[in-house]
């Protein structure tokens, strides 16, 4: 495993969780350092008293160590401003493709 010197790495860095921690699979990991992780919430109307699906698209920040890939489930956690749309750091893969 190789040696994480990433300042923005929840384990190995200088920035802090503080916040909302969610759970989501990662739909894309093209960008640099930075994958795409997208929610399914279900939420309910109660004038029709039914729920209905929302799904919302989040950029993470991947740090080298965790190097999440497409189709993993993993955990982000809110941190501060990292860029001008990144505001979660990965901080574990919880299911792999393969599992």
């Amino acid at each position: 495993m190789a040696e994480c010197n990433d300042q923005k790495c929840a384990k190995h860095g200088k920035i802090k969780v503080r916040g909302n921690i969610f759970i989501g699979k990662v739909v894309s990991s093209k960008p640099n350092k930075t994958v795409i992780i997208e929610m399914t919430l279900t939420k309910k109307i109660p004038k029709y008293e039914r729920y209905k699906k929302i799904r919302s698209k989040i950029a993470a920040h991947n740090p080298e160590c965790i190097n999440a890939k497409e189709n993993d489930f993993v955990k982000i956690g809110e941190t501060r401003k990292i860029s001008k749309t990144k505001s979660f750091v990965v901080l574990e893969v919880t299911k792999n493709e393969s599992n």
